[in-house]
C-alpha cells in the first residue's frame, strides 16, 4: 500500500551496515569467534564482510579466501545467501510495526517508521531513541539511527551521522551541508560528472541554479533533491505484517544431536515472539521441521491450548517437543512455520500479587507438561450424562472441551469406585434425598435415596439408602467422601 506521508511527519530512520552478517552472527552459537561470509564464484572465493573478531586479525572486504586462510586458520566461514538478509530485514520491519502504524523500506539496508505520532505513548525522542537502541541490541543488530522529517534525510542522516535527530526543514538542510556528495544513492554517472565539476559536498550542490542540473542531468536529480529537503511529496510503499511466520536456520555442519539444536531454536522463538507482538497476535500452533540431506524432512507440531507469544514458554514448549523427536539422520536446517496465529487476549491477574513469587500458572505447567510427556500424558474429569455416581464422570483428554451446558451437581471430592457399608455411626443428617434411579438400559437398575450426611467423628460423607426405604436394614451404603 502506497501512501503520501503527512505534512508533520517526522522519520526515524533505522541504518543496518552489516546487514547480512548480522543475519549470520545472530544465528551462531559463539559470535564472538572470528567469522567471514564467502561471496563470488567457485574458482576466487572473497570475502563479503567479516566480524570484528576476524578484522583485528587483518582479515577485510573482498580478501580472497586463501589470504583470509593464511591469516586466521581456525577461520569459521558463511555462504552469503541474499533470503537470509531479506528475511532479517522484514522482521525487523514487523518489529519496528510496533512503535508505528507507519513503516517502509525506502533502501535495501534500511528501515523507517514514522515517530511523531508515537510519542505520546513511548515518551519523546531521548527516550524513544534508547528504547529503539535497546531492542535492536537485543535482536543483535548492527544499527545507525537518526531522526528527519522527510524519509530521505532521515535515511541519509542515520548512515552519516548517527544519533542526530531533526524536527524541523530548515536545520535538515543545515545538517545536510557537510556530508559528501556521495551520501546520495546516485547513479555512477552522475556521481562521476559531479566530482568532475569539483563538487565534494552536498551544500555545493544545493547552491547551483537549478535550471543548469536540470539541463545537464535531468529531472531525476531535482526530483531526488526536493524530496530529501522536503520540498515535494514523497510517496511511500508502508509496510505490513504477513499472516504467517516462517523462518529457517541452515547450519554450516551436520547436527547429529538435540542439544546443538537449542541455540537457534532459541533465536527462532525470539523471532517468532517479536513478529507476534507487533501485529499483536498470538500463536495456536506451529510446526517444527528438522531437514536432512537426500530424505524427507522430521517435522513436529506445537500446539497450544490458548494463544501465546511470550519467547520463553514458546520455546520450552517448542524445546519439549523437540526432545521427543527422533533423528533418522544428521539434521542440516532447522525450519519454524506458524500460520495460525489467532488474536492475543493476556491472563487476567490481581493487581496485588498474592502467589508465591515463583510460583508458575497453570496453564503454563500445562503446556511444558503436555510437551514434555506427550498430547495424552494429562487428562481431566468430566460428566458423562450418566446419573449413577459409578460412571457419572470419566478421565478424557486434556485437549477436549467441556459442554457448557454441564451444571454437576455437588458431589464428593473423594467419589468411591464401588459402594461399602458406611460404619461409622451417623450424627446428623445435612440435606438429601437426591433420588437417583437409573441403568435399566443395560441391565444394572438402580434406585438410591442419596443424602449428605455427618458422622460421630465429624467427616462428611455422601451415603444412600434404597429408594423410599429410610430405614432400610442394610444400613447406609456409602458413596464417597466430602474434603
Amino acid at each position: 500500500m502506497s501512501a503520501t506521508p503527512p505534512p508533520s511527519a517526522l522519520w526515524a530512520a533505522v541504518h543496518l551496515p552489516q546487514l547480512a552478517l548480522d543475519a549470520v552472527l545472530r544465528q551462531h552459537p559463539e559470535p564472538e569467534a572470528p567469522l567471514a561470509l564467502l561471496t563470488g564464484p567457485a574458482q576466487r572465493r572473497v570475502l563479503l564482510d567479516a566480524n570484528p573478531a576476524a578484522r583485528r586479525l587483518g582479515l577485510q572486504r573482498g580478501q580472497s579466501l586463501a589470504a583470509a586462510q593464511a591469516l586466521c586458520a581456525d577461520l569459521r566461514t558463511h555462504e552469503h545467501r541474499p533470503v537470509d538478509s531479506e528475511r532479517l530485514r522484514e522482521l525487523l520491519a514487523a518489529w519496528a510495526y510496533r512503535y508505528s502504524s507507519m513503516v517502509c523500506l525506502p533502501q535495501t539496508d534500511s528501515i523507517v517508521l514514522e515517530i511523531g505520532r508515537s510519542f505520546g505513548l513511548f515518551g519523546q525522542w531521548p527516550a524513544f531513541e534508547r528504547r529503539l537502541r535497546a531492542d535492536l541490541g537485543a535482536l543483535g543488530v548492527s544499527h545507525r539511527i537518526a531522526a528527519a522529517p522527510t524519509v530521505a534525510g532521515a535515511c541519509v542522516l542515520a548512515t552519516h551521522r548517527d544519533g542526530l535527530a531533526v524536527d524541523r526543514l530548515d536545520p535538515l538542510r543545515h545538517a545536510l551541508d557537510p556530508l559528501p556528495v556521495d551520501a546520495l544513492a546516485l547513479s555512477p554517472r552522475a556521481a562521476d560528472s559531479l566530482h568532475g565539476m569539483g563538487l565534494r559536498s552536498l551544500r555545493q550542490l544545493f547552491a547551483l541554479p537549478r535550471a543548469g542540473l536540470a539541463r545537464r542531468f535531468g529531472p531525476e536529480l531535482l526530483d531526488q533533491l526536493d524530496r530529501l529537503l522536503g520540498h515535494s511529496a514523497d510517496p511511500q510503499d508502508l509496510y505490513r505484517p504477513p499472516e504467517r511466520f516462517e523462518a529457517r536456520v541452515e547450519f554450516s555442519y551436520e547436527v547429529e544431536h538435540i542439544a546443538p539444536l537449542l541455540f537457534p531454536l532459541r533465536r527462532l522463538c525470539s523471532d517468532l515472539a517479536e513478529f507476534l507482538t507487533a501485529r499483536d497476535g498470538g500463536v495456536q500452533r506451529f510446526e517444527l521441521a528438522l531437514e536432512h540431506e537426500g530424505q524427507a524432512a522430521s517435522s513436529v507440531e506445537v500446539g497450544l491450548l490458548a494463544p501465546e507469544r511470550e519467547a520463553q514458554r514458546l520455546f520450552e514448549l517448542a524445546r519439549g517437543r523437540l526432545e521427543r523427536l527422533p533423528l533418522p539422520k544428521a539434521a542440516i536446517a532447522l525450519h519454524l512455520l506458524a500460520t495460525e496465529l489467532p488474536p492475543f487476549v493476556p491472563a487476567r491477574s490481581d493487581l496485588f500479587e498474592t502467589g508465591p513469587g515463583q510460583t508458575e500458572p497453570w496453564n503454563g505447567l500445562r503446556e511444558r507438561l503436555r510437551a514434555r510427556l506427550g498430547e495424552d500424558a494429562l487428562s481431566q474429569l468430566v460428566l458423562t450424562g450418566d446419573p449413577r455416581p459409578e460412571r457419572a464422570q470419566q478421565n478424557v483428554s486434556e485437549r477436549r472441551s467441556r459442554d457448557p451446558a454441564q451444571r454437576p451437581l455437588p458431589r464428593p471430592t473423594w467419589l468411591l469406585p464401588e459402594p461399602r457399608a458406611l460404619r461409622e455411626a451417623v450424627a446428623m443428617v445435612i440435606a438429601g434425598p437426591e433420588r437417583i434411579e437409573a441403568g435399566w438400559w443395560d441391565d444394572a437398575d438402580q434406585r438410591r435415596d442419596y443424602y449428605l450426611i455427618e458422622t460421630t467423628s465429624g467427616q462428611r460423607a455422601w451415603a444412600f439408602r434404597p429408594a423410599g426405604d429410610p430405614a432400610s436394614v442394610q444400613g447406609w451404603m456409602l458413596q464417597g467422601w466430602f474434603a
